[in-house]
């Protein structure tokens, strides 16, 4: 139950992109009250945040958190470097619907990053209704890939009428349930099957019910930019508002594109294409092991995968592929020290490996190494991919039109989500901006770095009464010390808290207090037709 509580003498950066000034902030019922000097607090809870920094809760525009926050619902990882808003269903997967005869299909095709989920019957509306108490405000989108696998399974070809409708009826109804749009990853099966009138068919769907289309481009690497083009082209096709999630220039042949990249959006905006796009601050991707080889692979699902890569003559054609082109959607890799092992269920030993590594032990070449491991794990592999250049990185975080998301899930260092070493954004991806690339190497001001994880995002995506402090908005709050922010995890050992955030307010209520989580599991599930602008 939230309180009364007055935040005095902090510095505040009210997620506008305005700079800071020193004030007070009064909470009660969940909402900012009073913004001004010398707030009466009589009654209330009183939190000194002298020389802090009090600002808007972080909104993580990107992440998978869907597959851990049932196990992991006080959302440590991401409480402890100050967020407060989670979007989760992205590129093409969601845990949702579920169809009764197709179960344990999804629980096969999402293994590689949700292993230890229990998966179940259900369609949109019951999944979110019956969601867990959680410590973060969640948003929810609905996954291309798990539509079409509910439609049509791992088919590559076109969807019939019948199948086509099917999606578009699962899609409505997820919307209808609240759901703020659709998400695709074009990148990978059965998501890239799909073709221009398949897409245009959902896109218009998605524009006749007012939602949003994040996407993961179909290519990041050497046809980056065919697919930002597609992205642009589908949203004034459509007109629908389209998120262009983990903007990167994947593969040594694309490095230092970052800014090229940026024109062409900026110039897409300008003639009225409604379009964004957001990047987590790290030269390593992360993926499903499976996922880096050509689509056809994984089509008829994982058996039928593995049965293909029991055949010489499959694996001498994944090696021509590869030789031409480099990895599917990440270009080419200096090396096979580049791949290092995430999760891997069947294998954790192997957890922090890379895969030259491995085959160096095995005496044989990286390719065969990688897909033997495929095989070993059952298709359930997840991997480090280092396919990213510093520079791009730089480059996109000086820019204030593109958001922060850590295209990770909330974890913490014990339990079921401890296992494994995942990505460090999973712990680290705010307090790297705001520490090493904000403060330390002076890419870009401190409220301008603020605006790319708050008021930015919430313009992104049309929430409403988030993502600023403002009189009258829901109380998300983060407050932190800007000497003393900084990332903790790494590659080696990533299960590490990020230091420097004192306090974290969700809708009125602590739930990190002087650095300490509180417990309390006060986050709303955000709906479309509720909390967000439908224009």
């Amino acid at each position: 139950m939230s309180n009364a509580i007055v935040i005095r003498g902090g510095h505040v950066i009210d997620g506008t992109g305005a700079a800071g000034l020193e004030t007070d902030i009064a909470i009660s019922g969940g909402r900012i009250t009073e913004i001004g000097p010398n707030i009466s607090a009589s009654g209330a809870e009183t939190i000194d945040a002298s020389g802090k920094v009090v600002s808007p809760g972080f909104i993580d525009i990107k992440t998978h958190s869907d597959w851990t926050l049932p196990l992991m619902p006080q959302a440590e990882s991401k409480i402890r470097q100050g967020v407060t808003t989670e979007v989760i269903g992205h590129c093409g997967y969601s845990c949702a619907p579920a169809l009764p005869n197709k179960v344990e299909a999804l629980a096969d095709y999402l293994s590689p990053s949700a292993p230890w989920l229990s998966f179940r019957p259900t369609n949109f509306r019951d999944y979110l209704d019956q969601y867990p108490a959680l410590s973060v405000n969640t948003v929810h989108l609905v996954g291309h890939n798990t539509l079409r696998l509910m439609a049509m399974g791992m088919e590559d070809r076109p969807p019939t009428p019948a199948e086509l409708e099917h999606m578009r009826a699962l899609l409505i109804e997820a919307l209808a349930a609240g759901a703020l749009g659709m998400s695709s990853g074009l990148f990978t099966a059965p998501g890239s099957y799909s073709d221009v009138e398949e897409m245009v068919a959902l896109g218009r769907t998605l524009s006749d019910q007012g939602a949003r289309y994040f996407t993961h481009l179909r290519d990041e690497g050497n046809t980056v930019y065919d697919s930002l083009h597609e992205a642009m082209e589908f949203a004034e096709q459509v007109r629908v508002h389209v998120q262009i999630v983990h903007m990167k220039l994947s593969g040594t042949d694309n490095w230092g594109g970052a800014v090229k990249a940026m024109d062409i959006l900026a110039d897409a905006r300008k003639s009225g294409v409604p379009i964004d796009c957001d990047i987590y601050p790290y030269t390593a991707a992360s993926n499903p092991l499976k996922n880096l080889f050509p689509p056809w692979l994984q089509e008829g699902g994982v058996d039928a995968m593995i049965a293909r890569l029991g055949d010489a003559n499959m694996r001498d054609r994944l090696r021509e592929a590869i030789d031409a082109e480099g990895l599917n959607n990440f270009g080419r890799i200096p090396n096979w020290d580049a791949i290092r092992i995430s999760i891997s269920p069947d294998m954790p030993q192997f957890a922090g490996r890379t895969i030259a590594d491995l085959a160096a032990e095995r005496n044989i070449d990286g390719l065969d190494m990688a897909l033997d491991y495929i095989v070993e794990d059952h298709g359930q592999t997840r991997v480090l991919v280092g396919s990213i250049s510093e520079e791009d990185v730089q480059d996109f975080v000086r820019s204030e039109d593109v958001m922060i998301g850590s295209d990770g899930n909330s974890v913490a260092p014990y339990g079921t989500t401890g296992q494994g070493k995942p990505h460090p954004r999973f712990y680290g991806t705010f307090a790297k901006v705001l520490g090493q690339y904000s403060r330390d190497e002076e890419l870009l001001p401190l409220h301008k770095a603020l605006w790319k994880m708050t008021g930015g995002s919430a313009k992104a995506l049309g929430l409403m009464n988030r993502g600023s402090l403002r009189e009258g908005y829901a109380a998300d709050v983060t407050i932190f010390d800007p000497v003393t922010i900084a990332e903790r995890a790494t590659y080696e050992d990533p299960h590490q808290f990020a230091s420097g955030i004192d306090q974290v307010i969700v809708n009125g209520t602590t739930v990190l207090r002087d650095g300490e989580h509180t417990g309390a599991l006060t986050g709303r599930t955000l709906r479309r037709q509720t909390d967000f602008s439908m224009a």
